[in-house]
């Protein structure tokens, strides 16, 4: 099987509809998405209607539970409630409907994989420090049947690995994945990437030959900045997303 892993859409439906464009071109057999479809951008109802169209299996960020009401944006920073309040007032019954229903965490049979958000056990939970690596490798040991958890909400490409022994970065824009050793993959954010390189990312994964490539696709980012100020929201995340941080 060849999975490709989105992450981190936020609203960028110019972003979006590129990255989906070449994942059609790589022969992928299924696509995951793990979460946070909205926020931030400026089409929250066309990249949902994109991900539900297509029928993608995706799991619930914490941008999505705020969204949908299901959660308050009482501890997002300004930039992020500003955005997550104008998406609510966009939002169509249908595409709150949806937003409402995804779960949590996706576990997939493709070498013992699992999905998800933040943290392996919470949505809001950032992968970030090594003491994050740390610890959610530790869950991966409370999970057996657990070798790869895709995760996202870092807007950052990067993958971790344990051996049993040690924990290592993995710095190759390709790699293999080993035998006897657990992986925490992000595929980096498709509409607002926060690595300095303003290019949507995504990764494949095909689980016959055990191979992780990282892909960037540039995309029209004047368009979506465009519409960013077009609708009122905060001119700084027009800032941030022209500049990739």
């Amino acid at each position: 099987m060849r999975y490709a892993v989105i992450s981190d859409i936020h609203s960028n439906l110019e972003a979006t509809d590129d990255v989906l464009n070449e994942i059609d071109n790589r022969d992928v057999d299924e696509i995951i998405c793990l979460g946070d479809i909205v926020g931030y951008n400026a089409d929250p109802n066309e990249c949902i209607e994109l991900i539900s169209g297509r029928g993608i299996k995706c799991i619930m960020g914490n941008h999505d539970a705020r969204a949908s009401s299901i959660e308050e944006p009482d501890n997002f920073t300004y930039l992020a409630k500003e955005a997550i309040l104008w998406t609510r007032r966009q939002l169509q019954s249908k595409n709150i409907a949806f937003l409402k229903n995804l779960p949590r965490r996706l576990h997939l049979p493709a070498k013992k994989l699992l999905a998800v958000h933040g943290s392996i056990n919470s949505t809001d939970d950032y992968i970030f420090s090594l003491q994050d690596v740390i610890t959610n490798f530790k869950f991966m040991e409370m999970e057996s049947a657990v070798d790869i958890c895709f995760f996202g909400h870092t807007h950052i490409q990067i993958a971790y690995y344990n051996n049993g022994d040690n924990i290592y970065p993995v710095y190759e824009k390709e790699f293999t994945i080993k035998d006897n050793t657990r992986y925490l993959i992000n595929p980096g954010s498709v509409g607002q990437p926060r690595d300095g390189d303003p290019r949507a990312a995504f990764l494949i994964f095909d689980s016959d030959a055990k191979r992780i490539e990282f892909i960037r696709v540039k995309y029209d980012i004047g368009k979506c900045l465009e519409k960013i100020m077009n609708a009122g929201l905060p001119a700084e995340l027009a800032e941030r997303l022209k500049a990739g941080w």
